[in-house]
């Protein structure tokens, strides 16, 4: 299953609505209307919200997108990649690198990422990331970790660099608002967590920056969901980027970031100043 979730304007309201997504030559298309996947927001939207209403088949190019993920927390991993680590001077970490962004740092597909004017260096950081579907809580050992997944997404884990390097810690320099684009859709049709890779590519204005492969990545997909777990509840929705590979690099106001991942299509988002 693939969706997305956008706009849609139903008798003078506008509210968000969610869509299955099938690919269609080489364009991804919003085919058929979908409940809402949170059980928290299906309440929140249960007055308004009316699968049966008429719907019509749409390039996604042509939604007002939404950011396809509404979590609870976003719990993203640093230093995932040998080689980024390497980039940045840093050892490989011996267990998991955690930090937070904050669910208000979310950005839609196509959305500005505001650079703030009291960082001098912002970059991106395309990554893979991890869509929970079933709350999830000290996994077991040799549980299988997939039931838990409902899909995957792309993710720019935009970064005020030396903002990040000043605090010591990440929240500030990860956690500005935009600084989370999310996009375009959620899929379970790919499998990363079964030892099926993906490749991760970045282009910064048409130019590619980065391309590297999960199957590179320190940690495993079920490795980091257990290592979560056991001390951080997981509930649906929930995002999990999975780092980023090698060529992070700094933006300029007007550029154009594009991450594509196999099977997910492409997240786009231009940067200003703010």
């Amino acid at each position: 299953m693939r969706y997305c979730r956008f706009l849609s304007t139903e008798n003078a309201t506008t509210l968000p609505r969610y869509a299955l997504v099938e690919q269609r030559g080489d364009s991804l298309w919003a085919v058929a209307p979908m409940s809402p996947p949170e059980e928290d927001l299906a309440a929140q939207l249960a007055a308004q919200h009316h699968p049966d209403a008429a719907f019509r088949p749409s390039p996604l190019a042509d939604l007002h997108l939404l950011a396809p993920v509404t979590p609870s927390k976003i719990l993203c991993i640093g230093r995932n990649y040998r080689d980024h680590a390497t980039e940045m001077g840093n050892d490989v970490p011996k267990e998991p690198l955690l930090f937070l962004k904050p669910p208000s740092a979310l950005l839609a597909p196509g959305g500005t990422i505001l650079m703030p004017s009291i960082s001098n260096r912002v970059d991106y950081e395309g990554e893979l990331g991890i869509v929970i579907g079933r709350r999830c809580h000290r996994l077991g050992p040799d549980e299988d970790v997939r039931p838990y997944i409902r899909g995957y997404v792309i993710v720019n884990d935009v970064t005020a660099r030396d903002i990040q390097k000043g605090d010591g810690q990440w929240t500030r320099g990860k956690g500005f608002d935009t600084f989370c684009p999310v996009g375009p859709i959620v899929s379970d049709e790919i499998d990363p967590a079964a030892g099926s890779p993906v490749t991760v590519t970045t282009r910064l204005n048409g130019v590619i920056r980065q391309q590297g492969s999960t199957a590179d990545l320190i940690f495993s997909i079920p490795h980091l969901l257990r290592y979560i777990s056991a001390s951080i509840t997981l509930e649906p929705g929930d995002l999990i980027p999975t780092g980023t590979p090698a060529g992070v690099g700094p933006v300029q106001p007007g550029d154009l970031i594009e991450v594509e991942i196999d099977h997910l299509g492409t997240l786009g988002n231009r940067t200003a100043a703010s």
